[in-house]
């Protein structure tokens, strides 16, 4: 297969083109009806004990909503090592133009998935560009695409400046700038704060964010490159506000329960389709771009 066919089955470098390919991993698949796994949701930092066929019910929602945008979904097979975490695709891998960069999570249960995403991606005709290695961290629910060449990075307690330093080396050679980002202690090392949970972006122009969470030179760095923003309603913050997959052409998908947030973007122009996540991603903390590795946008 020539290189010119091979990029048509992936890319990167855009969060907000229409989404054509996407990986996601079932609660099923993660061991969320397993007892041996589900017993350490508090280890893991979920609000409660999950509920297997109300989170699976949710996850046949996203893909179905999915599946009605025009993308064509891939599951990622069950896996021994996986944890309740695996359902959340987006931190393990990230695409680019050039193949999928292997992540390896600031949270040490997640160690496995990486592999998983590269040597099922292979089998879609996806190689790997690298990997992250000790003791770089890095997740990629803290990394933006500002453009397509033009890489934002947070520096936080899940992605370190070695991870940092190292997706710097495997993209520059590419003609990729790579921006670091700091992240704020928030709740601390325990919760799940990544930049994308302070900011999503909706097109080439504007980012919902939640505004009061974010650096100073992060902010100034969205407005020089022209972005507008849309704040969340700072009462549904909790609630994963903030976490809105863009699925091109003026199209969003958000969690329902965040009803404020979601009125404001109809309100803003945004054609809104909506799945419900309490148990799916309130409960672990993960949204629906948490919940999404997109593999290829045009």
């Amino acid at each position: 297969m020539t290189q010119s066919s091979l990029s048509t089955l992936f890319n990167g470098h855009s969060m907000v083109g229409p989404l054509e390919r996407v990986l996601v991993c079932s609660p099923r698949a993660a061991g969320w009806d397993q007892p041996d796994r589900a017993k350490d949701w508090h280890s893991l930092g979920f609000r409660h004990a999950p509920d297997f066929a109300t989170a699976q019910s949710q996850h046949d929602a996203l893909c179905r909503e999915l599946n009605s945008a025009g993308a064509e979904i891939f599951e990622l097979p069950a896996a021994p090592d996986f944890s309740l975490d695996a359902v959340y695709t987006h931190d393990a891998s990230l695409a680019t133009d050039h193949g999928l960069l292997i992540m390896r999570p600031g949270k040490s249960n997640r160690l496995a998935e990486g592999p998983r995403h590269s040597s099922f991606c292979k089998t879609l005709d996806i190689p790997s560009l690298g990997a992250i290695t000790s003791p770089g961290t890095t997740e990629a629910g803290d990394i933006l695409w500002l453009g397509s060449d033009t890489l934002l990075i947070g520096q936080g307690y899940r992605t370190n400046r070695a991870g940092i330093e190292r997706i710097r080396a495997l993209l520059t050679p590419h003609g990729i700038t790579v921006l670091s980002a700091p992240l704020p202690h928030g709740p601390g090392p325990g919760a799940c704060l990544h930049l994308m949970s302070l900011i999503s972006l909706l097109d080439d122009h504007t980012a919902l964010v939640d505004l009061p969470w974010l650096a100073v030179e992060t902010v100034e760095l969205l407005k020089s490159r022209g972005f507008k923003f849309i704040e969340i309603d700072y009462s549904e913050r909790d609630t994963l506000a903030c976490n809105v997959l863009a699925l091109g052409n003026n199209s969003l998908l958000a969690i329902e329960e965040n009803k404020n947030t979601n009125a404001r973007l109809r309100q803003a122009g945004f054609d809104i389709r909506t799945f419900p996540g309490s148990e799916l991603c309130i409960n672990g903390s993960g949204g629906p771009t948490c919940l999404t590795r997109p593999l290829l946008r045009t």
